[in-house]
C-alpha cells in the first residue's frame, strides 16, 4: 500500500505540473503586468522633399533607445494627393496607436493620410507645412508675410510620364548648405546634396484635403532659423492647428542638428 500511494501522488503532481505549463499566466491581485496596462505607440516618421528617410537616422536612433518602434517610409514625391493616398494606404496595415510625425513637405502628406483613421492619436509637426483644406504649400509658405529662399535655387529635370508643364525639383548643390541646414557640417551636407530625392513640382500647387488637426491633437516645433519655410510660416501653421508649439534655434533639417530636441517632443507628443 505504501508503494501505491506514492505512485499515486507521483502521478498527480506531475498532471498538476502538466495543467500549469498549459495555463497562460495572468496579471495577479497586484495588479496587471505592464505588457497589459502600456501600448507605446509606433511612431512614423515621414520625410519631405529634398531629403529622404535617413534624415531621421538620429532621432530613430534615439526613439528606438526608449523603447519605441519606429517606422520611416519613403515619400514618393510625386504630388501631394498620390503621397496622402500613399501614406494612407501604409497606415492602414498598422494596427494599434500611431504618432504620426512630419518634416517640411512630409507635413502636407501627414495633414491628409491621417484623417479618418482613428488609430492617429497625435500630429507632430518639424519644421514643417500643416495646410488647411484647399490650401497649396506654395500658398501656406507665404502664411505671416515671410519669404523662403528655396524657389531661387530650384535645378529642373523631366522624368517619364510627367504631366505637361511639371518636372522634378532639386535644390541646387551650391546653394543644399546655405538654404537647407547651416547648421550642419558642410561634409554632411555634401553628401545630402549629392543623395537629395527631388520632388514634382506639382506637391507645390496641389490643394490640401481635409486637415486632420481638426481632430486630431497636434505638436509643432518652430526653427527659427529655417530658410525653407519661412519661420513666420510656420508659427501661423502651428497657431491654426492650435498645436502645443516649441521654437529652437534650427535650420530646416531641425531633426539632423537638434535631434534631442526633436525627440523629446515626438515623446511629448506619444505619452
Amino acid at each position: 500500500m505504501p508503494r501505491t500511494s506514492a505512485r499515486r501522488r507521483a502521478i498527480t503532481a506531475l498532471a498538476l505540473t502538466g495543467a500549469l505549463a498549459c495555463t497562460p499566466l495572468t496579471a495577479t491581485a497586484a495588479g496587471p503586468t505592464r505588457a497589459a496596462t502600456t501600448a507605446e505607440p509606433t511612431i512614423v516618421l515621414e520625410h519631405g522633399a529634398f531629403a529622404d528617410a535617413s534624415g531621421w537616422n538620429p532621432v530613430i536612433q534615439s526613439l528606438h533607445k526608449r523603447g519605441y518602434t519606429v517606422l520611416a517610409p519613403a515619400n514618393p514625391l510625386r504630388g501631394l494627393a498620390d503621397d496622402t493616398a500613399y501614406l494612407k494606404s501604409f497606415l492602414a496595415t498598422l494596427t494599434g496607436p500611431v504618432v504620426l510625425v512630419g518634416h517640411s513637405y512630409g507635413g502636407a502628406v501627414i495633414t491628409g493620410a491621417a484623417t479618418g483613421n482613428p488609430n492617429v492619436k497625435a500630429l507632430v509637426y518639424i519644421a514643417a507645412y500643416a495646410p488647411t483644406e484647399g490650401e497649396s504649400v506654395a500658398q501656406a509658405t507665404a502664411l505671416g508675410g515671410g519669404s523662403s529662399e528655396l524657389l531661387e535655387h530650384v535645378i529642373t529635370r523631366p522624368f517619364p510620364g510627367a504631366t505637361p508643364g511639371d518636372a522634378d525639383a532639386y535644390l541646387d548643390p551650391a546653394f543644399f548648405r546655405q538654404v537647407f541646414a547651416q547648421d550642419l557640417p558642410l561634409s554632411q551636407t555634401t553628401q545630402m546634396a549629392a543623395t537629395q530625392r527631388p520632388a514634382a513640382f506639382t506637391t507645390l500647387t496641389q490643394a490640401a484635403p481635409a486637415p486632420a488637426w481638426r481632430t486630431i491633437p497636434s505638436w509643432y516645433l518652430v526653427a527659427r532659423n529655417d530658410r525653407t519655410i519661412p519661420p513666420q510660416a510656420e508659427r501661423a501653421m502651428a497657431a491654426r492647428a492650435h498645436a502645443r508649439t516649441i521654437e529652437i534655434n534650427s535650420s530646416h533639417a531641425a531633426m539632423l542638428s537638434h535631434p534631442r530636441a526633436v525627440t523629446d517632443l515626438i515623446v511629448d507628443a506619444s505619452g
